[in-house]
């Protein structure tokens, strides 16, 4: 018997690729120059499948590179830290001091001041990749990274910064880091904190860090029984969320309790006078007794904090099950009109079907693009038509395995007509196994 994150629509790749001039149904927009990139765990190799958790899988990058209207590759690479790189009989492009705690990140990979970086939680560093994909090496931001990082950054639009926080389990605090835009880190708060918790995303506001103190610690008991995740559910740790000034410090936090829940997503966050609005893909609990086998459903809620008399009213938006939520990026921590989530039915096991919804916050509508059955359709993304479109004047792209071909599509939908025809289908040579986070990066980044 094995879990059923190797099989189906999880089961690994067994192979990296690399293919040229891929074939394509409709047309795709010429405005579009870049690099569709998705990461996600891909285990290579497994001493015990029976006790394989989806979150510790070696994480593998694929990319397409779309230019002119043309898809001219698409590659898929495992990132090689030390491991990978054993296990594939290469030399690791690492350095020995910094072995002692890697990992091959799996869960985000994004573009900041040139380079393209494949992100994960709870320790690990970043790991550099090239514009091809290869793996250049672990990366530190030039030194500035004094430890942990995340998988979950905030991209500033008016200043170009990256905000993240990170935790690790051997600390007594979460910690918030800003790297400036030429990729150094510039600013460290340490925040305390008890018990060990999972910070997998914050918020961003135009003034404010919102921090997610919630019932997933760490536990003692799964790292003595060997658990690679020793983090579980944990009713004894109270539910809150910080609000911290982007200048304060771990003493400027205001922290307000809320009901037991966890968020692994935001959408989205902003300022509303001297109130706070976030969206958030809202569990009612998570990872019970550390296992990831089956999971709750999650809804989409929005969260309106009132700081001075420090209170959280929250309202369901949409209850039908969905995760990673999405905005436009250009409108982070800035008041957005509209959201997009996917069903993710096989990843939360739902009858959902598999579709992408488009929320429009003005109107309360949600529109729904379904795919075919088996679809295993990805988190979306958005790309602007130009740097200066309006918001919702361009695509959302994401992945989609089509049954009939055998092999996953790269979708592109015009988001102006989001349930109409894709203004494309990208068709890849081989399968894309379910994964976590991506991005559109456009070649200007």
């Amino acid at each position: 018997m094995t879990t059923r994150f190797l099989t189906g629509a999880f089961a690994p790749a067994t192979d990296e690729v690399t293919a040229f001039d891929l074939p394509v149904t409709g047309r795709i927009p010429v405005e579009l120059n870049g690099r569709y990139l998705r990461n996600g765990p891909n285990p290579l190799g497994l001493e015990d499948p029976e006790a394989y958790h989806l979150f510790v899988g070696e994480g593998m990058v694929h990319g397409v590179r779309l230019r002119d209207g043309r898809a001219e590759w698409y590659r898929n690479r495992w990132v090689r830290s030390r491991d990978v790189a054993s296990r594939l009989g290469e030399e690791w492009p690492g350095d020995p001091d910094g072995a002692d705690f890697d990992f091959a990140p799996n869960t985000h990979v994004l573009g900041h001041a040139g380079r393209t970086l494949a992100l994960v939680e709870a320790g690990p560093r970043p790991y550099e990749l090239s514009y091809e994909l290869d793996t250049v090496g672990p990366f530190d931001f030039g030194g500035t990274l004094p430890g942990a990082y995340t998988a979950h950054t905030k991209h500033d639009p008016r200043t170009g910064e990256l905000h993240a926080v990170a935790y690790h389990f051997g600390w007594e605090y979460i910690q918030y880091l800003v790297v400036d835009a030429w990729g150094a880190v510039t600013r460290t708060v340490n925040v305390p904190v008890q018990d060990g918790p999972m910070i997998h995303d914050f918020a961003l506001t135009e003034r404010h860090v919102i921090l997610y103190d919630l019932p997933v610690t760490f536990s003692m008991e799964l790292a003595a029984g060997g658990a690679r995740l020793p983090y579980a559910w944990n009713p004894a740790h109270p539910a809150r969320v910080g609000i911290m000034p982007r200048d304060g410090d771990g003493s400027s936090v205001r922290w307000i309790d809320i009901d037991p829940c966890f968020v692994f997503h935001t959408l989205n966050a902003y300022e509303d006078g001297d109130r706070l609005v976030v969206d958030v893909a809202r569990y009612p609990e998570m990872l019970v007794g550390g296992r990831l086998e089956e999971i709750p459903a999650p809804a989409l809620d929005r969260w309106t904090i009132d700081p001075a008399a420090g209170k959280l009213s929250s309202q369901r938006v949409d209850d039908r099950p969905q995760e990673f939520p999405r905005v436009d990026e250009r409108l982070v921590s800035e008041p957005h009109r509209y959201g997009y989530t996917v069903s993710a039915a096989e990843l939360l096991r739902t009858k959902a079907g598999e579709a992408l919804l488009k929320h429009d916050y003005v109107t309360g509508v949600a529109e729904v693009r379904e795919f075919a059955a088996g679809a295993a359709v990805g988190e979306a993304v958005f790309a602007p038509r130009s740097p200066d479109a309006a918001e919702d004047d361009g695509y959302v792209m994401a992945l989609a395995f089509d049954p009939e071909r055998g092999a996953t599509d790269l979708v592109i939908l015009a988001a102006q007509d989001f349930t109409g025809e894709p203004v494309a289908r990208v068709h890849l040579p081989t399968r894309v196994p379910v994964g976590f986070h991506g991005s559109w990066v456009p070649d200007q980044n």
